[in-house]
């Protein structure tokens, strides 16, 4: 049960609606969330690609950090850590599960639509996994959380993000009938193609946006970034997929790209 007062729909966050507004500040789902997601394939995989990449220490945002699986693990790597979240109760386990592993790091209260908090090019290292990007409500929303996450890192400075494919939903009849009924809503006005809604975690109507290849490609480039690495993952096992040449903008169940400012 959420012990946050709902406010009017008009004075929500930027890139924030509803169903993301409870769950932000529903404490349970930051205390159930390491149990939920313990030994996801996707956890390990983007754990296994940041630890071989991101590999000399130093200044790490984690942007949308959860309840801290990879600022904690880069904390405990001598990196200097700044783990944000929206989710105050996020954050809470965050500095709960820090003080357990003999870590510090800086917990910061945010919306990554506006980090203000932290001055240009501060950072050598953003992380944005598990399709936090998608989770943002509106284009123009992510385009600015893209946006900042470029201004707050320094030249040459690193990001890593994740985002899940529009396409997968081609390989089920469930997720084909979605598709055309996307097809169809993407003509309406203020409609955009790729909003996925769904029940998760006992809060209906949370949405998350499933990119196309050259939708992610080109705003990451308007944001200021040049995309250095593509890791096109498997939707099940969330392996990389085996001759990622081969249209992947198609067969990969999502990306974790890897790209520098």
């Amino acid at each position: 049960m959420s012990l946050y007062r709902m406010p009017p729909a008009w004075r929500l966050p930027e890139g924030v609606d509803v169903p993301l507004w409870q769950y932000t500040h529903t404490p349970r789902l930051a205390a159930e969330e390491d149990a939920y997601f313990a030994d996801h394939p996707l956890f390990q995989a983007d754990t296994r690609a940041l630890n071989d990449r991101f590999v000399v220490p130093g200044r790490l945002v984690d942007l949308g950090c959860g309840t801290g699986r990879h600022a904690i693990r880069f904390a405990s790597r001598g990196f200097a850590v700044a783990a944000v979240d929206l989710s105050r109760a996020m954050l809470e386990r965050v500095g709960a599960k820090a003080q357990d592993a003999g870590v510090r790091l800086l917990r910061v209260e945010a919306n990554l639509c506006r980090l203000g908090c932290f001055p240009d090019g501060v950072f050598d290292y953003a992380l944005s996994m598990f399709s936090t990007l998608g989770m943002i409500r509106g284009r123009a929303a992510r385009c600015r959380a893209l946006a900042e996450a470029c201004r707050i890192l320094r030249p040459g400075g690193r990001l890593a993000l994740h985002a899940h494919n529009l396409w997968l939903n081609l390989r089920d009849r469930q997720g084909r009938t979605w598709l055309l009924k996307q097809a169809w809503q993407a003509i309406l006005p203020r409609q955009e193609l790729g909003e996925r809604r769904m029940t998760y975690r006992g809060i209906p109507g949370m949405r998350v946006h499933l990119y196309r290849w050259a939708e992610l490609r080109r705003e990451l480039r308007r944001a200021g970034f040049r995309i250095d690495e593509v890791l096109p993952l498997d939707e099940v096992s969330s392996e990389p997929i085996a001759a990622p040449w081969l249209a992947h903008p198609l067969r990969a169940g999502g990306w974790i790209v890897f790209a520098s400012r």
